[in-house]
């Protein structure tokens, strides 16, 4: 006879002991589980705006990005391949609910283009961008550092400076886009005056032929009665002769002559 069945009670001790150190393990597990799932669940009843913030970037596009929200602040990070992709993103989770801010660290992929090649192809994607008015009356400069592209110069409504901007966007090679374009103030004597000013110059005939290319023309800038005069010209005479027939317009306050002659080097503008 051994000493358990000597000691019922003794037995019985031993077994309830036996049994809760064979379900510790196993209720612990389940423990944890559930305080995990709860923890979870929590966080996310207890940020909304998260939810929404990250349903404002369920397209493909966006499949790179990562959102979180604090205290009304979204944070972007992540990848894409196209800078409009990164302004998208920004716009759209600035409108998702409980969001007041947004801190766009988005980096844009894609591929990495020179600096020179960059800036060529953009220059010669912008002046075939407007017709007509627009590439009469715009003036948009390009530069490029390390993949980032500032766009300047002067536009002569909102809808072409916003057209110049898209298509930078959306150009591959684009890190970040810069945008510094004025846009010449709206008013019947300035409105006058630019019509003025272009028919003096291409109606005269050794300036006509710049009407030739609609990429090349001598690009005409007014503001508030001051002309500015943009482009490339083949001769030092070709750009008197302009600054001459746009100051002899009724109206004109001044005349900036801007104008480069083809060869020669690029003038600081004064």
């Amino acid at each position: 006879m051994n000493w358990t069945m000597s000691n019922p009670r003794a037995a019985l001790l031993a077994a309830t002991l036996a049994g809760v150190l064979l379900s510790l393990p196993q209720v612990s597990l389940a423990a944890g589980r559930s305080q995990t799932t709860g923890a979870t669940a929590q966080a996310q009843s207890d940020n909304p705006a998260a939810s929404a913030a990250a349903a404002r970037l369920d397209k493909k596009q966006y499949s790179g990005v990562q959102v979180s929200v604090d205290n009304g602040i979204a944070t972007l990070t992540g990848t894409v391949d196209l800078y409009e992709y990164k302004a998208d993103a920004e716009k759209r989770v600035h409108r998702a609910k409980g969001v007041i801010a947004v801190r766009n660290l988005i980096e844009v992929a894609g591929p990495t283009v020179p600096d020179k090649e960059l800036e060529a192809k953009l220059v010669k994607k912008l002046a075939y961008d407007s017709v007509g008015y627009g590439n009469l009356f715009d003036a948009i400069t390009v530069s490029v550092e390390n993949g980032v592209v500032t766009v300047g110069g002067h536009a002569h409504n909102y809808v072409d400076r916003d057209s110049a901007l898209a298509l930078v966007s959306t150009y591959p090679g684009v890190k970040d886009v810069v945008g510094e374009i004025e846009v010449d103030p709206t008013s019947i004597m300035d409105g006058r005056i630019r019509m003025e000013v272009a028919s003096a110059i291409y109606d005269y005939a050794t300036l006509s032929k710049y009407a030739v290319d609609p990429a090349k023309p001598i690009r005409i800038s007014v503001q508030n009665g001051h002309v500015e005069l943009y482009g490339v010209v083949d001769s030092q005479s070709d750009k008197t002769t302009a600054f001459l027939r746009a100051n002899g317009v009724p109206g004109v306050f001044s005349v900036k002559n801007y104008l480069q002659v083809a060869g020669q080097p690029t003038e600081a503008q004064k």
